[in-house]
């Protein structure tokens, strides 16, 4: 949080950080509803859609809402889910769960199977054709703030700035885009949402926000295997019952399967990779039979939400707002987040669009939480607020989904939950156990077939970071890695980074830490789950990262 100083100014009327779902139903419905407002959307990947990685099956009724014919315009979606199925996994069994006891509260009626890299570039098209402002390649890396700590805009980084901070030949300082309204879209995790959230007590008297690491591999296989519109989801194994989480694979268009696998962030064996653990999900019968003859095409990982309804924080701030996944709209019992991004993204506009109308400009946008969360998000997270902290606390194989059922199914019958609003015990860091404490898990080695190591599977992420740019993960200090994460630990960021950013080596017959962060494929995990929080994720030049295709 800083003032504009000496730095070139630009003025915009909104300025939105993030050209994700949330952030584009933003700059559209504002342009909709008032076409001669100024709208300005910085994006940190070189295209539009590049950082996007989600499962994907959206829920279209957000889309509905924000272009109702957006099938007419040609929106690249995939096909509409036919076949739903859950399955509980053992290490040599495929249990299908019967759909009667589904909740339907766990159902997305007239899902469609899409990549979310495509549709945002496809809505970043819709957006520039009502007159939008995108900037791709643009970081947006702090917020002005004015004299009673109200948010003015943002400052977005340099470029050309070499390791050790210096300007080169091609330096171009950052600048202040200043607006009267600032809506932040980062996506879970998001830098400025870090800062902004305990900055306004945004945060105050809710619970703790929890995360998944999601992975995801796209691939293409055999014609006989491919089943468009099929999806699977998974439960048990390759995780243990006291680690939270499951696979998905989604048959798309042309022989392609979305396959993946979430890991929530508060598992509690430092030795757990969830990259391993992936690994060991492709290799059970219910999976590798799909993959024979067939070819990788891409590999990303990203943080997802999963608190729910008991850690949405207050959305509005003295100057804006969080929007989408910055603030948490993910369902994690449907896996679903798009829709409620989109949601949120037009409810925000329209509060925006008013404000200006009226003549305001960076004060706080009184009612908006209620305004956002009567769009259908508070109806549909509030009765499935008790499945995370059930699971969490009664595990997987010991009660923890039996209850979180019955929870649900109470919800959907009688509109009454006997357990009240369970709160999140604590922050995923607070999880781990001493490596002493806990058994060690052991994996296998790639067959490069149908398991992969991590150099080979972030190059299919298509990384570009110039590698004499600053390191954009931030120790506090320098020596807790190994002074005290490696006794305590195991040092655990190797494991639950699946990029390979991290290693502990041996220099002089002493450990030391290394950070690659060219591998870095910007999940955000270490910035979530290092015990010492003592990793900060900032962002880099932009145009650094992934550049994801058909993610």
């Amino acid at each position: 949080m800083a003032s504009a100083g000496d730095r070139e100014s630009l003025s915009t009327d909104v300025v939105i950080v993030g050209a994700g779902p949330a952030g584009l139903a933003a700059a559209i419905r504002l342009k909709q509803s008032h076409p001669d407002i100024a709208v300005t959307v910085v994006e940190k990947s070189a295209d539009i859609g590049g950082h996007i990685l989600s499962g994907a099956v959206m829920d279209p009724k957000g889309l509905d809402a924000l272009i109702p014919d957006w099938r007419e315009k040609g929106a690249p979606v995939g096909p509409d889910v036919s076949q739903d199925h859950f399955h509980m996994l053992t290490a040599n069994g495929d249990l299908p769960i019967p759909d009667l006891i589904i909740p339907p509260l766990m159902k997305t009626p007239n899902g469609v199977i899409v990549s979310l890299g495509d549709l945002c570039r496809w809505l970043g098209e819709q957006a520039t054709a009502l007159g939008v402002d995108i900037y791709p390649m643009t970081a947006a890396v702090d917020v002005v703030t004015g004299e009673n700590g109200e948010v003015l805009g943002i400052i977005t980084g340099d470029l050309g700035v070499d390791r050790e901070g210096k300007p080169k030949d091609s330096f171009a300082r950052g600048i202040a885009l200043l607006a009267k309204y600032t809506l932040i879209a980062e996506g879970a995790r998001g830098s400025l949402a870090k800062k902004l959230i305990p900055a306004f007590a945004l945060d105050a008297g809710r619970s703790p926000q929890k995360y998944g690491l999601g992975i995801k591999e796209v691939w293409e296989i055999a014609e006989d295997r491919h089943q468009p519109g099929r999806v699977d989801h998974y439960l048990g194994f390759p995780l243990d019952n006291g680690t939270r989480g499951g696979g998905f694979c989604y048959h798309a268009q042309d022989r392609k399967i979305y396959l993946g696998l979430v890991v929530h962030l508060d598992y509690d064996n430092p030795t757990l990779s969830p990259f391993g653990e992936f690994q060991r999900f492709k290799q059970h019968k219910a999976i590798a039979p799909l993959l024979e003859g067939a070819k990788r095409i891409s590999y990303g990982a990203r943080a997802l939400t999963s608190g729910g309804w008991q850690s949405i924080p207050n959305l509005a701030f003295a100057g804006g707002a969080l929007i989408g996944c910055a603030a948490g709209f993910m369902n994690a019992p449907r896996l679903k987040a798009i829709h409620n991004a989109i949601l949120s993204g037009m409810a925000a506009g329209e509060a925006v669009g008013e404000a200006i109308a009226a003549g305001r400009a960076n004060d706080t946008l009184e009612g908006l939480q209620e305004k956002v969360l009567a769009t259908g998000i508070e109806a549909e997270l509030k009765p499935v607020r008790n499945m995370k902290p059930l699971w969490s606390r009664f595990g997987t194989l010991t009660g923890g989904l039996l209850l979180a059922g019955f929870d649900m199914w109470t919800n959907q019958l009688f509109k009454l939950s006997l357990f009240g609003t369970l709160a999140h015990k604590g922050a995923d860091f607070a999880g781990l156990k001493r490596k002493d404490a806990v058994t060690a898990k052991q994996y296998g080695r790639p067959d490069g077939v149908t398991t992969f190591d991590r150099s080979s599977s972030v190059f299919l992420a298509n990384l570009a970071h110039d590698e004499d740019q600053p390191v954009h993960l931030v120790l506090s200090d320098p020596e807790v890695p190994i002074r005290d994460n490696l006794p305590r630990y195991g040092e655990p960021a190797p494991l639950y980074c699946p990029a390979g950013v991290y290693e502990v080596d041996e220099q002089g017959k002493e450990p030391v830490f290394r950070i690659h962060a060219a591998n870095c494929v910007h999940c955000k995990t270490c910035d979530i789950k290092d015990p010492a929080q003592n990793i900060t994720w900032v962002p880099p030049e932009g145009g650094s990262g992934p550049n994801y295709s058909g993610m």
